[in-house]
């Protein structure tokens, strides 16, 4: 059994710029004040149209987001709408096979400190459970059906895209001090970086 501190990887070049200048263009459309594009007003334009709550301009450009997580994370991520997503499959994924290193791999769980009891009882119940699965498959159990005994601690990885509208919703439910904080400690990274890079759609989002 391998353990593992979840993850992320931005999929797309976070180009701010960019991105906005051509949320500009698109908002511009509705007022046809596409003679007023400069270098430099593609931020205010944005910052105005968000303060009036237009927010469907930015739902032009989009953002993918490769993440590590557990398996009790990703059924909160998939839940958001509108959405698309990839997800490691424990119907086809067989942990048996060499190229997953013939174990079950898991999600360090932020709530345990190894080396005391809570630790050790959950770790051996993730034990149990690779032992569990693998008898099964071992019994000529296909992996759709020893999935059964897996784990929420389980490690998946979910290829997430959002449109920025999406992400905005996504990062003021997901960062909040109600959010699971497994869930936390995923999306505040996610969007500190976001913010970094595209500061006028994100600054006013503020995890407690």
């Amino acid at each position: 059994m391998k353990i593992v501190e979840p993850s992320y990887l931005i999929e797309d070049e976070l180009n701010g710029s960019e991105i906005l200048k051509k949320i500009e263009r698109a908002g511009r459309t509705c007022y046809k004040s596409e003679s007023k594009i400069s270098d430099e007003s593609a931020e205010m334009f944005i910052k105005n149209i968000l303060q009036l709550g237009h927010e469907s301009v930015i739902e032009h450009e989009k953002i993918t987001v490769r993440i590590i997580c557990d398996r009790g994370v990703s059924h909160e991520i998939v839940r958001h709408r509108l959405a698309s997503y990839s997800q490691e499959s424990t119907r086809y994924c067989n942990y048996s096979d060499e190229k997953f290193g013939n174990e079950i791999t898991v999600i360090k769980p932020l709530f345990f400190v190894p080396s005391t009891k809570a630790w050790d009882i959950w770790y051996a119940a993730m034990l149990a459970a690779e032992k569990a699965y693998f008898a099964l498959l071992k019994d000529g159990v296909q992996p759709q059906a020893a999935r059964s005994v897996l784990p929420n601690s389980l490690k998946t990885e979910i290829v997430i895209t959002y449109n920025l509208r999406e992400w905005r919703h996504f990062f003021q439910v997901r960062t909040s001090e109600k959010a699971h904080p497994q869930m936390r400690e995923i999306t505040i990274p996610i969007l500190k970086e976001f913010k970094e890079k595209i500061p006028i759609i994100f600054n006013d989002i503020h995890p407690a």
